[in-house]
């Protein structure tokens, strides 16, 4: 795994698709890497109301769904968007160089 100025590399962004989700492991942690809407955003693979994989959810445009009991989160700012998550998921500065998604842990 390189680092580039606190940031490393998570997978190409070949890897990715328009509205879709893959789940890498940057540092130790899942994380959802999600490239909608032409950004590329990276999001704790975790829904803080019932622990599961976002990664195995939705994508509606800048937010994403959790698959189990409909929690949606802002991709943006990894806040809850709708009920019943009520805590926030960490959400990681993204940096595209190249073919590289880098994630900031």
């Amino acid at each position: 795994m390189s680092e580039i100025a606190g940031f490393v590399r998570a997978c190409a962004v070949s890897d990715l698709k328009e509205d879709g989700v893959i789940s890498v492991v940057v540092g130790g942690d899942e994380i959802a890497i999600v490239q909608t809407e032409g950004e590329v955003f990276a999001i704790r693979d975790w829904c803080s109301h019932a622990a599961v994989p976002l990664s195995e959810g939705e994508v509606d445009g800048t937010t994403i769904e959790c698959w189990l009991h409909g929690s949606c989160f802002d991709l943006r700012t990894g806040r809850p968007t709708s009920m019943p998550a009520t805590v926030p998921v960490p959400v990681y500065p993204v940096k595209i160089e190249g073919d590289d998604v880098l994630v900031s842990i």
